[in-house]
C-alpha cells in the first residue's frame, strides 16, 4: 500500500464532496481556478506526493493539481462509493482494491499511447494483481513491518509474534493499523497462515490472538512522522508501519528502528487509477507519464523514501538509496513475502466482523 498511511483531515474532504455536488464551491470562499485553468483532482493519502513536483506539473500544464486525502484505504472506499466515483480524475488505489473498483467500473481502461514513459515500469509490478496491468500504473510499493524504541524495549523486535504476544511492558504501548487486512493478515502470518486464509479455523484463531492482543494496544490507527509522533516522544514503544514512512519518522529520533518480521510479510503496491467518469482523462494521462520520467520518479522516490518500480528511475538514484535494503527489500525478503489477493464476498464479511469485535 501506501504512504503512506497518514491520518487526514476527513471533515474537509467530506465538505468539498458536498460543495461539489451541490456546485456551492465558489460561494464557500476556498481557492477555485479561472474559467479557462483545469483542475485535476487527485484522491490520495496524506503526504504521499512531492509538492515540488505538482507545482513543476502545474507551470508546465498551466493547469491546477488539487489533492483529497482519505486516512485509511476503507474510507477510500467509502469516499469513492458516495459518488459511485465520481469528483475525481485520479485515485491512488491499492492493489487489493483495484479489482473491484474495475469490476463496478469506476476505474478507466489504460490509454498506453498516451503514457509513453509506461516502458520504464517493471512488469513485475505492472502485473502484480489482478486488473492491474491494464487499468493504473504501479506508483509505489514496499514492506510492512515493524518500527520501535530500541532504547526503550526489554530486547529487540524480530517477529511478528513479539507484537501480537508481546511482553508486560508493552501494554499500552502498542499501535497496530486501523486497516482490516493488515491487521488480520499479519496476525495469521504470526500464526503461520497464509494473510489470504479464508478458511474460518484460522480466521478464529487470529481473532483470539487479536483479542489476547488488545489490552496491549493503545490505539487502532497511524502515529505521525513529525517530531510530535508517539514513536519519537516515546508514549508508543512499537507500531505496524510501512517502511517509508519508518524511514521518515527515523529521521526524528536515533533511536527507532525498523524491521521486516522473520515470518514475512506483504508487499504491497499501490497504483494510479484514472476514473472512468473524469472529463480530463487526457490530462490525468499527462500527469502519470510526468511522474514517470525517470529523473520525476527518483525525485518521488528519494522525498517518499519508498521502492520506485521505474526502473530508469534507478540510474538517478544514488547507490546508498538502491542498496539500503529498508527501501528496496532483498530478494530473499521479497522471496519470502507475498501479495493479498481479493477475498471471496463471505470472508470479507467474516474480516469485517473480527474487525468490528476486536476495535470495539
Amino acid at each position: 500500500m501506501n504512504l503512506t498511511r497518514r491520518l487526514a483531515d476527513l471533515a474537509v474532504g467530506f465538505l468539498v464532496l458536498i460543495l461539489l455536488a451541490s456546485g456551492a464551491l465558489a460561494a464557500t470562499g476556498l481557492k477555485t481556478v479561472s474559467p479557462d485553468q483545469q483542475e485535476l483532482i487527485l484522491l490520495n493519502w496524506s503526504d504521499y506526493m512531492d509538492p515540488g513536483l505538482v507545482a513543476e506539473f502545474e507551470a508546465r500544464h498551466g493547469v491546477r493539481v488539487r489533492q483529497l486525502y482519505f486516512g485509511n484505504d476503507e474510507e477510500r472506499d467509502r469516499l469513492v462509493l458516495q459518488t459511485d466515483g465520481r469528483g475525481y480524475d485520479l485515485a491512488i488505489v491499492d492493489g487489493t482494491t483495484l479489482g473491484s473498483y474495475v469490476k463496478r467500473g469506476w476505474v478507466a481502461p489504460l490509454e498506453t499511447d498516451r503514457i509513453p514513459n509506461l516502458r520504464h515500469i517493471d512488469p513485475r509490478w505492472r502485473s502484480a494483481h489482478r486488473s492491474a496491468e491494464d487499468h493504473a500504473v504501479p506508483y509505489f510499493w514496499g514492506t510492512l513491518g515493524i518500527a520501535y524504541r530500541s532504547d526503550l524495549v526489554e530486547k529487540e523486535l524480530s517477529s511478528w509474534r513479539q507484537l501480537f504476544e508481546p511482553v508486560e511492558s508493552l501494554r499500552g504501548k502498542i499501535i497496530v493499523l486501523d486497516d482490516t487486512r493488515d491487521l488480520i493478515g499479519m496476525a495469521l502470518t504470526t500464526l503461520g497462515h497464509s494473510p489470504n486464509a479464508e478458511d474460518p479455523r484460522e480466521l478464529a484463531e487470529a481473532e483470539a490472538l487479536l483479542m489476547q492482543q488488545k489490552p496491549y494496544v493503545q490505539a487502532y490507527s497511524y502515529v505521525t512522522l513529525d517530531e510530535s509522533s508517539a514513536l519519537v516522544t516515546g508514549d508508543v514503544h512499537a507500531v505496524m508501519m510501512y517502511n517509508g514512512d519508518a524511514m521518515a519518522v527515523q529521521g526524528h529520533h536515533e533511536n527507532i528502528t525498523y524491521v521486516v518480521p522473520e515470518e514475512g510479510t506483504i508487499l504491497w503496491v499501490d497504483y494510479l487509477a484514472v476514473m472512468q467518469s473524469s472529463p480530463k482523462k487526457e490530462l490525468a494521462w499527462k500527469f502519470i507519464n510526468f511522474l514517470n520520467e525517470p529523473e520525476n520518479a527518483a525525485r518521488l522516490a528519494e522525498y517518499l523514501y519508498y521502492p520506485t518500480p521505474n526502473r530508469s528511475a534507478e540510474q538517478h538514484l544514488s547507490p546508498e538509496f538502491l542498496e539500503d535494503e529498508l527501501i528496496f527489500p532483498s530478494s530473499e525478503l521479497v522471496e519470502r513475502s507475498t501479495t493479498y489477493r481479493t477475498l471471496s464476498a463471505q470472508a470479507m464479511r467474516r474480516y469485517a466482523t473480527i474487525w468490528a469485535h476486536v476495535t470495539d
